[in-house]
């Protein structure tokens, strides 16, 4: 399907873009993964300063942020790629830990469409 090294370049351009707009830096680390109709990206983002400094003041606000920002996030990875392929993209699934920074995105495609 859509297995190919410059698919996985391209994911990772565009995951990277949008983290750069919206934490100001790109990943430490990235892995893509393509399985049949889903697309997974293992992320490890770096630590922000203003991150840290909101946890330890208000750690509910900190973890309320997190949540509003991950959602953002999805927004913004599925309008790029919709703009830029022609998937049809079912959802968009986020996970994001605070404690590692790590954060898992699955991507997953309509087969039928």
């Amino acid at each position: 399907m859509i297995d190919s090294n410059e698919t996985k370049r391209f994911l990772s351009l565009i995951y990277n873009k949008v983290s750069k707009e919206l934490f100001g830096a790109g990943t430490t680390l990235l892995k893509v993964t393509v399985d049949q109709n889903v697309i997974s990206l293992q992320a490890k983002h770096p630590r922000a300063s203003r991150s840290a400094a909101l946890e330890g003041e208000v750690p509910s606000l900190k973890q309320e942020v997190d949540f509003h920002l991950s959602l953002l996030f999805k927004k913004k990875l599925k309008q790029k790629l919709e703009e830029q392929t022609n998937w049809n993209i079912e959802a968009i699934l986020r996970d994001y830990d605070a404690l590692t920074q790590f954060a898992f995105t699955n991507i997953v495609l309509n087969k039928n469409k």
